[in-house]
């Protein structure tokens, strides 16, 4: 539990924080992995091809080394996790966690989206196992690598110390020597740090100085051995066991089952909508609780730029599966993992597999050798036979401790494009429609239902799908969770215990010939099947129980005589000048990741967004910042502050950077000028909002000293980060931000955060209410403002979302409604465009 709970705070916040939309979440539970947790995942970057430069280094080239400094935290880091560890481990290996820095990798990905910069570049390398070492000594065959240039956390690092440090968040680039200036220059512009530490040499060695001293000579001849040969004997244990995967046919047993278990309390610590390329939430229904089984995202593109193309990734594996037979269960994992692209709507044949494993210790034991080895085979087998390869993955052979090993773990990931129109999704939709499966008895009939499901498909005729991984019963009642739909099977005789890795469970449009026929769904929200009868909601609380002690899904927060409130006083605000394509400035602060979301928004409404970076590493760069900003916004008509974790998110409360900027003289008297004099626009949300509200300029309008009487935004009360798709009801049509809505209209919207719930005293909520300052207002399915968790998320007083100031001019909101765009969100249905962003230009028109 504890194992659990501390790496998802973890390793979710790292990926919020640098702005990775989490689509699907899952941990695998094993009781070997009771002392070597599993922490699984995969991302699937792209780029143009045109941005992509791969040349030799010539000599005289250079490399640059930029993003973080080096410090002792980074010694060690690959060599740790690469040991079987024992109790000694919590004391002597501490030093061997690497401290990430969020913010930094975020500032490397938005200068690696740039071609100018990304063109220079002939090869490039990130830092991990080795780092200095590995990460320059693979660019070029010859090298002179100077160690005093790196620079450092803090003094006192030795040469050796400087060579192997693996801190984390920094990239080495080869690029012409002719380049290096202009490359720094780009790097610094987007506040990092850049600097030349090697050369490329013509003699074909590896040579590094330190304080005058060479330290290392070594020949690429010898580099390139790869140390000794190395053999080893194997023992394929001849286990009775056929692997056979076992299924739940009992429902309760099913939905209360660890293994079936709801992970939403873990996946919504998890953001699932930064990017705005969501096709897939993690879960979907109206009532957000059938999961989703692969993660669909479109193609990153700049602002201004647009595609329907998308990524699809799903993955397959069963630990009980593979422990029972190792061949089978990697076997299991590729067909699973490619039956779920099926699933998703996908060309099976156009996927691309990648794997990661996990095993005991080997030591010298040829029947421990024996698990990855069948393993392997499993897998290659089952390559061959789909004609499917797997290309790079990831392994470790150090699951042990102490006595404890984990399972055989073959993890199979599968990808594939798509388009978002074609993407399908897990829940049933409607009652009255038939379910078939389309399954097999051996592959070259999986192979041909797929093809035969695809088909249908591509006809229009598949309105659900879901690909079985723990039997027929878990698939109908998860596709019947999200919609609150039933199902009721054709056959009480069916054998519910079995569905060869690889089946799919669907709900189409009419009946076909192509599958067999499970059932029908139903009005009635019951499971029947097997002799059975269960409600669905009974298996849902049963389902979600498993992991809520854990996992918590809801937090008690009661609050009596909920307010609705409603303001039609209309607009009153009208600006001094008229533009036709009003310029909107979009500060980038360290931990900002929403800005290109937000430009994109912009720009689309028919704004002209300029994104300002505010640098930081030195006094003279903030200064410079501060004078650049203030000069941009003399000419600027709206300022709409992003989200993300500005600072990481300082202790004692969010945006405080934001606040000390804006709080500077120079631009505190162009935000004043703006709002006073030019009848200019501001928005803030999420962090944006967060720094609104610490401001004074959301309910004030104005920039001032805040105390504790004014409103604040604090802690979820569920205690973590939240992430789903709330409804809004807007609550008043003085803002030209929301001229385009109606008071009382319901909005879907995205939401993502850990500090966003409105505090503030009874008296001032009566007061913004009369004022109809109460922009939005979180609301249940029947669009009642609620206090339930699961649909006010982070338990704000009187339901409210969002607040604006007297004349309605600065809105701040806690919901994304930046995270706007075609094909986004299939599995949610809901109203998401409010038209924040084209009001907002109509204002100046």
């Amino acid at each position: 539990r504890k194992l659990c709970t501390t790496a998802a705070a973890g390793y979710s916040s790292y990926g919020n924080q640098i702005g990775l939309a989490t689509g699907h979440v899952a941990e695998v539970y094993h009781d070997g992995y009771v002392a070597k947790h599993l922490e699984c995942g995969a991302v699937v970057g792209a780029a143009p091809a045109e941005n992509v430069v791969r040349e030799r280094p010539a000599p005289g080239d250079v490399i640059v080394l930029l993003g973080g400094r080096t410090g002792r935290d980074g010694i060690g880091g690959a060599t740790g996790s690469s040991k079987s560890h024992n109790l000694k481990s919590l004391t002597t290996m501490a030093s061997e966690v690497q401290k990430g820095n969020a913010p930094e990798e975020r500032k490397i990905q938005r200068l690696f989206r740039d071609k100018a910069v990304t063109t220079m570049i002939k090869r490039c390398n990130d830092f991990g196992a080795g780092g200095v070492s590995v990460a320059i000594g693979e660019l070029a065959d010859g090298l002179k690598i100077d160690l005093d240039a790196v620079r450092k956390k803090y003094d006192g690092l030795d040469g050796t110390e400087l060579a192997i440090s693996e801190s984390q968040e920094r990239m080495a680039v080869v690029v012409r020597a002719c380049d290096v200036e202009k490359f720094i220059a780009a790097a610094q512009a987007e506040n990092l740090e850049a600097y030349p530490v090697a050369v490329v040499t013509e003699e074909a060695r590896m040579v590094m100085q330190w304080k005058g001293n060479t330290i290392a000579d070594l020949s690429r001849e010898f580099l390139n051995t790869n140390g000794a040969n190395k053999h080893t004997t194997i023992a394929i244990d001849k286990n009775d066991a056929t692997g056979n995967k076992q299924s739940f046919c009992d429902l309760r047993a099913m939905a209360s089952s660890l293994k079936c278990a709801s992970r939403q309390g873990l996946t919504e610590r998890f953001d699932g909508s930064v990017g705005a390329g969501s096709v897939l939430m993690p879960f979907g229904g109206k009532r957000q609780k059938t999961p989703a089984q692969a993660m669909a995202a479109v193609l990153p593109v700049l602002p201004g730029q647009s595609t329907d193309a998308c990524s699809v990734m799903a993955w397959g594996f069963d630990p009980d599966q593979m422990s029972a037979n190792p061949y089978v269960g990697a076997y299991s994992s590729v067909m699973t993992s490619v039956a779920k692209l099926a699933a998703a709507g996908c060309d099976w044949n156009k996927t691309y597999l990648t794997f990661q494993e996990f095993f005991e210790k080997l030591r010298q034991e040829p029947k421990r050798w024996g698990k990855p080895f069948a393993a392997l085979l499993g897998s290659m087998d089952a390559q061959l036979d789909l004609s499917l390869a797997a290309i790079g993955g990831k392994d470790s052979m150090s699951g042990s401790f102490l006595d404890m090993d984990v399972p055989p773990t073959l993890i199979s990931f599968a990808v594939a494009p798509s388009v978002t129109s074609d993407i399908l999704t897990c829940e049933f939709k409607e009652a009255g429609s038939p379910v078939y499966l389309f399954a097999g008895h051996d592959t070259e009939e999986y192979k041909a239902s797929w093809d035969a499901f695809y088909k249908l498909h591509k006809a229009g005729k598949v309105k659900a799908a879901w690909a079985v991984e723990n039997g027929l019963a878990e698939a109908v009642t998860k596709m019947s969770f999200g919609n609150n739909i039933g199902f009721e099977s054709a056959d009480e005789k069916l054998d519910w215990y079995l569905a060869m890795p690889g089946a799919i469970v669907a709900e189409l449009t009419e009946d076909t010939a192509d599958a067999y026929k499970l059932g029908v769904t139903t009005s009635e929200a019951v499971i029947k099947l097997a002799g059975e009868s269960v409600a669905v909601d009974e298996l849902l609380a049963l389902n979600e129980a498993v992991l809520e002690k854990i996992y918590p899904q809801n937090a008690p927060a009661k609050e009596d005589d909920m307010p609705t409130f409603a303001y039609d006083g209309g607009i009153v605000a009208a600006p001094a000048v008229k533009v036709a394509r009003p310029k909107a400035l979009i500060p980038v602060f360290p931990g900002t990741n929403c800005e290109y979301d937000t430009a994109r928004a912009l720009i689309d409404a028919g704004a002209d967004a300029e994104i300002v970076v505010v640098r930081n590493l030195t006094a003279s760069d903030v200064a410079e910042s501060v004078d650049r900003f203030a000069a941009k916004l003399a000419d600027a008509q709206m300022v709409v502050i992003p989200g993300g974790f500005s600072g990481g998110d300082e202790p004692d409360g969010s945006a405080k950077f934001i606040t000390a900027f804006f709080r500077n003289p120079a631009v505190k008297e162009q935000v004043t000028a703006l709002l006073e004099q030019r009848d200019g626009l501001m928005c803030g949300i999420c962090n944006g909002f967060q720094a609104l509200i610490k401001l004074g300029l959301v309910p004030y309008g104005k920039i001032l000293d805040t105390d504790d009487t004014m409103p604040t935004l604090t802690y979820n009360v569920i205690g973590r980060h939240q992430s789903k798709i709330v409804h809004t009801r807007v609550c008043t049509n003085k803002s030209p931000w929301l001229a385009a809505t109606e008071v009382g209209e319901i909005y879907t919207v995205p939401i993502s955060h850990g500090e966003g719930r409105f505090f503030a005293s009874r008296e001032l909520v009566e007061q913004l209410a009369v004022n109809g300052q109460i922009a939005t207002q979180y609301v249940d399915l029947g669009g009642v403002p609620t206090m339930d968790t699961m649909f006010n998320p982070n338990g704000s007083i009187c339901a409210i979302e969002g607040i604006t100031s007297p004349d309605g001019r600065v809105l701040g909101k806690m919901g994304h409604s930046e995270r706007i765009g075609k094909g986004l969100y299939r599995n949610v249905p809901g109203k998401y465009e409010m038209g924040l962003f084209t009001s907002a230009v109509k204002y100046f028109k």
